[in-house]
């Protein structure tokens, strides 16, 4: 099962993730430097030149410098992204309204207005609606159970500086409309749909709007992120390769050093392979995000249904997960290509529509397959902890104004806010933004006294625990030093 789900992981990484980081970043280099007039070549042989001249220069420092050189460059960089993303829509903004801020926010609000609407329609690339259907168990995938997303959360120091960090990284995470589809709607206004290509729209905002002295700044800070990216899904790829395909299948009496020597061996062949693949998306239709997310579904619906039954069943037996996931492989397929292909029939549904119900029917296969033939021993899981799990007292909290903060960013960008018809901003915005206060207030209040209740009784119990030193809690014997509440934690 383990192999099963790397093989689905490799198969998304080499042939989309990877390739998709290598290209956006040439589009932006291209755009901004001219490469094809500089070389003297061809806008193709651009592409492959930049592509393999990025991914040269990132898979080396990856595959040699492992996790902790990706993460200093990702701290590194993350303040040069948050400088650079700021710049480029307030200078879009001054750029649009003729040298006035305000009256580039005024254009935006107030001409073709329904371009900042968020609340997607039927017709959209993706409407909104599908939050509720396929969209959320997507994002579960990349966010709680993608090997390279999750990575840095599992080389945090405790479970609650883990915590922390993911939740810090989620109010991160609203500026995108902010730093990135902002940006588009000032693109649309200023080139009038004159683009060869969606892609093309912020790199294009980016070379007429930043000055000259800042195109080396935002080369840095551009190369950063993308290799930011592309260093992340090779040191991942690398690693569940030495960790679930070598070591258990191959030598599964292999050294560190062993480990370690075949996954810059792995590495160095799947970096390779992606600097062909890459050049390829050039001809993707639609725009490379959409590809993207059309692929991605091949394989990021059955790993989160197989992750959350393993967390939720103890009975459920390996078996069950195979069938899901090769059920899956075709369905997918079947449902989104190939009954057109194939037999002339299209199926009129949105992608992340059948996303939510392939989701629901392999979580039903998987149960079927359970009830007839169940795991005989249930599993029972491991409890061997290497760090503190001490969970954050404010861990809940701060998610609730998390979620509260989302839930206000598409008031604001809808039709009752910035992409109000008839004006800047509707009459209904203020009352709807203070009702959400509202219940933001109320739902954090209660979850601060649940936790008070919750963690209050368990500091006490774990007091008492330490007072002899492997005193056996849950049935395990513990040590002081771990995994207990202390009154400075609570």
């Amino acid at each position: 099962m383990r192999r099963y789900t790397v093989v689905l992981f490799m198969v998304g990484y080499v042939l989309v993730t990877i390739p998709s980081m290598l290209y956006s970043g040439a589009l932006a280099v291209l755009k901004l430097f001219d490469v094809p007039s500089i070389l003297g070549i061809t806008y193709t042989q651009s592409i492959w030149v930049v592509i393999w001249g990025i991914g040269l220069i990132g898979a080396v420092y990856a595959i040699f410098g492992g996790l902790k050189a990706v993460a200093v460059s990702d701290t590194i960089n993350g303040v040069g992204l948050l400088i650079i993303g700021a710049l480029v829509p307030i200078l879009g903004l001054i750029a649009l309204g003729d040298g006035a801020f305000l009256n580039g926010v005024k254009t935006i609000t107030t001409t073709n207005p329904e371009k900042l609407n968020a609340i997607g329609g039927a017709d959209d690339s993706v409407p909104f609606g599908t939050i509720f259907t396929g969209l959320i168990i997507a994002n579960m995938f990349y966010w709680a159970t993608n090997q390279y997303v999750i990575q840095r959360t599992l080389g945090a120091q405790s479970l609650k500086e883990g915590q922390k960090g993911v939740i810090f990284s989620g109010f991160f995470k609203l500026l995108i409309p902010i730093f990135m589809m902002i940006p588009g709607v000032i693109a649309f206004h200023l080139y009038e749909g004159n683009l060869k290509s969606v892609d093309l729209a912020y790199p294009t905002l980016v070379t007429n709007v930043l000055p000259p002295y800042l195109s080396g700044f935002f080369l840095a800070v551009l190369l950063g992120a993308v290799l930011s990216s592309y260093n992340s899904l090779l040191n991942s790829a690398s690693t569940m390769f030495a960790l679930d395909i070598y070591k258990p299948a191959f030598k599964k009496d292999a050294s560190d050093e062993q480990l370690i020597k075949s996954s810059k061996w792995f590495g160095s062949i799947i970096a390779l392979v992606t600097f062909f693949v890459s050049p390829m998306l050039m001809y993707a239709p639609n725009g490379l995000w959409d590809l993207i997310r059309k692929f991605t579904g091949f394989f990021n619906i059955p790993i989160v249904a197989v992750v959350l039954i393993g967390i939720i069943s103890k009975k459920v037996p390996a078996l069950a997960a195979k069938v899901a996931i090769v059920f899956h492989v075709v369905a997918y397929y079947m449902m989104v290509w190939g009954t057109e292909q194939l037999f002339g029939l299209p199926l009129d549904i949105h992608f992340i529509h059948i996303y939510g119900i392939l989701f629901v029917a392999e979580v039903a296969i998987m149960f079927g397959i359970a009830y007839v033939k169940p795991q005989k021993k249930a599993y029972v899981f491991p409890k061997a902890s290497k760090v503190n799990m001490t969970p954050w007292k404010y861990s809940v909290p701060a998610g609730i104004l998390l979620i509260a903060s989302i839930c206000e960013t598409y008031i604001l960008f809808s039709p009752i806010g910035v992409a109000y018809a008839d004006g800047m901003i509707s009459p209904s915005f203020l009352p709807a933004t203070g009702a959400l206060s509202v219940v933001t207030l109320i739902a954090f209040a209660t979850a601060t006294k649940s936790w008070e209740r919750k963690y209050g009784h368990a500091v006490r119990r774990a007091k008492e625990a330490v007072k002899e030193t492997g005193k056996e809690v849950g049935g395990q014997k513990q040590s002081p030093q771990m995994n207990y509440f202390s009154e400075k934690d609570f």
